[in-house]
């Protein structure tokens, strides 16, 4: 096509534009359905091929990682609480995260009805880190779990991040034959370890932290994890 017919395309368009401005369609509250959703989004997660582990604190993930994955030499982290073998902070090529046995991201929040996590680019730091790991350690708070997807665009701000994902258990085909390979395109498992995040957590009791206590705990945190990432 000529920019001329282009140009003359896109006028045509201008000049027929509706004079009054339409309003996008409101989107209802769907019904929520009742019940806890942890188990559901436990449920979805499995039958997609991926886990869910409930792990006590920081130490317990890491522990629970080398129990997943013994053989793992290369552990890439983008969280405070697993420091790994390697921070993603660290990597400026993502060639260089071609060698990963294991990533390790926190997801902002988790969807019931498909087992799907939301991860943003901040989350992840390299995006690359997702997808070239061979295995991917998701950690999740418990309680931002979210009912369907609805609820789940309601929380995804495209505007403040360059790069998102709902990233729904292991890779995954069936092409060839209707058989269902785990590992063709990407990750070859995912595990979801339920844990707060470090700001909300207290590492003496092991228990989570009110609000007003967690503020007295914002230096004590930003000191162990300034520990970890060293």
């Amino acid at each position: 096509m000529s920019s001329s017919s282009r140009d003359a395309i896109l006028n045509a368009i201008r000049q027929n534009l509706p004079k009054q401005p339409v309003e996008h369609p409101q989107i209802p509250a769907f019904q929520q359905p009742a019940g806890p959703l942890r188990p559901a989004f436990e449920r979805r997660l499995q039958e997609a091929g991926g886990a869910a582990h409930d792990v006590a604190s920081p130490a317990e993930a890491e522990a629970k990682l080398a129990a997943l994955h013994p053989e793992a030499k290369v552990v890439c982290s983008a969280v405070p609480e697993i420091a790994g073998t390697r921070r993603v902070a660290t990597v400026h090529d993502p060639h260089e995260l071609a060698d990963v046995d294991v990533g390790v991201v926190r997801a902002q929040f988790g969807v019931a009805e498909s087992g799907a996590v939301w991860l943003t680019q901040e989350d992840l730091i390299v995006d690359g880190l997702a997808f070239l790991s061979q295995h991917l350690i998701v950690l999740l708070d418990p309680e931002q779990i979210v009912a369907d997807m609805n609820e789940a665009y309601r929380r995804v701000k495209l505007n403040e991040t360059a790069y998102g994902c709902f990233m729904m258990g292991p890779s995954a085909t069936a092409d060839v034959e209707a058989t269902l390979v785990h590992g063709a395109q990407g990750a070859r498992s995912l595990n979801v370890f339920f844990l707060p995040r470090m700001s909300q957590y207290d590492f003496r009791s092991g228990r989570r932290l009110s609000g007003n206590t967690r503020l007295l705990r914002e230096i004590d945190q930003d000191c162990i994890a300034d520990t970890l990432r060293g």
